[in-house]
C-alpha cells in the first residue's frame, strides 16, 4: 500500500513538473516570437494599420523606433546608409532628435553629413532627416539622401560661372576695343587694326554662343527628330572642306580614306558607300570638331588622316570614323577629362586658336544621342586618334531601327551628364585666361592686337570645337591639297611610307600611316592609320 502511494505521489509530482516546464517553454517561445529582429524588420503587429504599406513605397529611408529606442521597422535603404546597426539607430544626432520628438510630440528636421561606410572615400553623404510621432508610443524617422541633389546644384553653379567667365572675355575686349577706336578716330591705321581685333572677338563670341546652343540641342529629349540616312563620305568631305583653309595655312595635309570590314581599302561599295542614320547637321558638326581639333593641335607640315569602316557586331553593324593626327598628344590625366565642357589640354594653344573647350563635349553627346560612342587613343608628343562609332544606317535600315539601338537619350543619364561638368571651374583657372584689358594692351605700335590676319573672318572661324557644319573655306593656300581632292578619298598611293609616325606601338613600332587599317582601332589600343 505504501509502495502504491509513493508511486502515485511521484507520478503526480512528475506531471506537475512536466506541466510547469511546458508552460515555461510556451511562454519563452511567445517572447522570442514577439522580440523584433533585423531579418524580419521587426513585427508589424505594433505598427498602426497601413503604415507598413506606406513606408514600403517611400523613396526615403524609413526607421520606426519604439519607446525604448529599439528599431521596430527599418527599410533596406536605412541599412544601406548605415542608419541601423544591431537593431538600434546608429546616428546619435538622429537618436537625440527622436527622443525629443517622443517627449513633446513636435516634428523636427535636420541636415547632416554622414561618413560613407567602407568606401575609403573622404567625402560624406549629405542627408536630410525628419522625425515625427507615430501614434502614442512610436517615432517615425525619414531620411532623404541629398548628396546627388547637392552635387547637381553645385555643378550647375559652376557651369553658369564658367559660361559667364567665357562670355566676359570677348565682351570685355569688345568694349575696350570700341573705346580704342573712338580715341584713335584720327588714325586710320589704328582704327583698321582695332577693327580687325573687334572682328576677331565678335567671331569668337558668336562661336561660343553657337556652341552652347549646339550643346543644348544635342542634349534635348529627341535629338534625332530630323534624322535621315547620311553618307560617311559626304561627312568626311564636309569636315575636310571646313578645315582646309586652316590646314593649308600650317601646310598640314588632309588625307581621307575608307576601309571595309576586313580592313581592305575600297573606293566604293555595291550599296553606294558607308551610311549612318541620324541628324546630318549634328554628325557633320561632331566630325568637323574632331578634324578641327586635329589641325589646331598639330605642328606645321604634318598630316591629319580621316577614314571610315564597317565593323560587324551582334545586333547590327557599326560604322567607325577615325581622325588621327601627329600633334602634341594627350596625357593620361587629360584623357580622363578631355570630353568635359570647357576643359582644354593646352590652354595657351586653345586661346591662340580661339577654342572654347566645348567641341569634344559636343562630339560625345552627338555620339551618345545616335546610339554610339567616341573613344580616344593618344601618346604625348606623338599624336592622337579619336574614333566615332555609330550604328550603320545603310539601305534597308530604317530610322526606327537606329532609334531602337540608341537605347535612350543622353539627357536621361544624369550621372554621365554630371561627370562632364565636374571640375569645370578648376579647368578655367588652369587655362589662365588673360583679362580683357590685357587683350587690347598687349599689341605694340603698328601691330594687331589679335592673331595674324585679324581682318580675315574665315580664318578665325576655324577653332577648336566650332560647330558650324557648313563652314568651308574657299581660299587655297600654300601646301594645300588640290581642290579636286575635296570630294575624292585619298588612295593608298597618296600616303608616303616616309611620313612620320604620330603614335607609338609595341616593338617593333611600324609607322601608323603605312599600316593597313589606318585610324581604325579598338579603344585603348594603338591606332592603325589609313591604308
Amino acid at each position: 500500500m505504501n509502495v502504491n502511494a509513493a508511486v502515485a505521489a511521484a507520478a503526480a509530482i512528475a506531471g506537475v513538473l512536466t506541466g510547469v516546464i511546458a508552460m515555461l517553454a510556451f511562454r519563452w517561445s511567445e517572447r522570442d516570437q514577439a522580440r523584433p529582429t533585423r531579418s524580419s524588420l521587426h513585427t508589424e503587429a505594433v505598427l498602426p494599420p497601413g503604415v507598413d504599406t506606406v513606408l514600403s513605397v517611400l523613396r526615403s529611408s524609413a526607421v520606426v523606433l519604439d519607446e525604448a529606442d529599439e528599431v521596430v521597422k527599418a527599410s533596406s535603404a536605412a541599412y544601406a546608409l548605415g542608419l541601423v546597426r544591431g537593431g538600434r539607430l546608429a546616428v546619435e544626432p538622429m537618436l537625440k532628435m527622436a527622443r525629443e520628438t517622443r517627449r513633446d510630440g513636435e516634428i523636427r528636421q535636420v541636415d547632416l553629413d554622414l561618413p560613407r561606410r567602407g568606401t575609403g572615400r573622404g567625402d560624406a553623404l549629405a542627408v536630410s532627416a525628419r522625425v515625427a510621432p507615430l501614434g502614442s508610443r512610436l517615432v517615425l524617422l525619414l531620411v532623404e539622401d541629398m548628396t546627388e541633389a547637392r552635387r547637381i546644384e553645385a555643378v550647375r553653379r559652376d557651369f553658369v560661372a564658367n559660361v559667364s567667365h567665357e562670355l566676359k572675355t570677348p565682351v570685355g575686349a569688345l568694349s575696350l576695343l570700341s573705346e580704342a577706336v573712338l580715341d584713335a578716330a584720327d588714325d586710320p591705321e589704328a582704327v583698321e587694326r582695332f577693327a580687325g581685333r573687334m572682328q576677331y572677338e565678335a567671331t569668337r563670341l558668336t562661336s561660343l554662343v553657337q556652341e552652347l546652343i549646339d550643346l543644348s540641342r544635342v542634349q534635348n529629349d529627341d535629338p534625332l527628330g530630323d534624322s535621315e540616312q547620311v553618307g560617311v563620305d559626304e561627312l568626311m568631305g564636309e569636315a575636310i572642306d571646313r578645315c582646309r583653309q586652316s590646314a593649308g595655312s600650317k601646310q598640314i595635309t588632309l588625307v581621307a580614306g575608307r576601309t571595309s570590314v576586313g580592313g581592305t581599302s575600297t573606293s566604293g561599295t555595291a550599296d553606294g558607300g558607308l551610311h549612318v542614320w541620324g541628324n546630318r547637321s549634328q554628325l557633320a558638326a561632331a566630325l568637323g570638331n574632331l578634324v578641327e581639333n586635329a589641325v589646331n593641335y598639330s605642328p606645321a607640315r604634318t598630316r591629319v588622316g580621316i577614314a571610315g569602316r564597317r565593323v560587324a557586331a551582334p545586333g547590327g553593324d557599326f560604322i567607325e570614323i577615325s581622325v588621327s593626327d601627329q600633334g602634341i598628344g594627350i596625357s593620361e590625366r587629360d584623357k580622363e577629362r578631355v570630353f568635359e565642357r570647357f576643359y582644354r589640354v593646352d590652354p595657351a594653344r586653345s586661346r591662340a586658336t580661339g577654342g572654347t573647350g566645348l567641341g569634344l563635349a559636343i562630339v560625345k553627346h552627338v555620339a551618345a544621342s545616335h546610339g554610339g560612342e567616341v573613344t580616344v587613343w593618344s601618346a604625348e608628343g606623338q599624336g592622337s586618334t579619336f574614333t566615332l562609332r555609330l550604328p550603320e544606317g545603310g539601305p534597308g535600315r530604317s530610322g526606327a531601327e537606329s532609334q531602337e539601338r540608341r537605347g535612350g537619350s543622353p539627357s536621361e543619364d544624369v550621372d554621365e551628364e554630371l561627370e562632364d561638368f565636374e571640375e569645370a571651374a578648376d579647368s578655367l583657372d588652369e587655362a589662365g585666361e588673360a583679362d580683357p584689358a590685357d587683350h587690347a594692351a598687349q599689341a605694340g605700335p603698328g601691330e594687331p592686337t589679335g592673331p595674324a590676319e585679324p581682318a580675315d573672318p574665315d580664318q578665325h572661324r576655324h577653332r577648336r570645337g566650332s560647330s558650324e557644319p557648313g563652314d568651308s573655306a574657299s581660299a587655297t593656300r600654300s601646301g594645300e591639297p588640290p581642290p579636286a581632292s575635296r570630294a575624292t578619298p585619298a588612295t593608298p598611293s597618296s600616303l608616303s611610307p616616309s611620313s612620320p609616325s604620330p603614335t607609338s606601338f609595341s616593338s617593333p613600332s611600324p609607322s601608323p600611316f603605312t599600316t593597313p587599317r589606318g585610324l581604325l582601332r579598338a579603344p585603348e589600343t594603338a591606332p592603325e592609320v589609313l591604308p
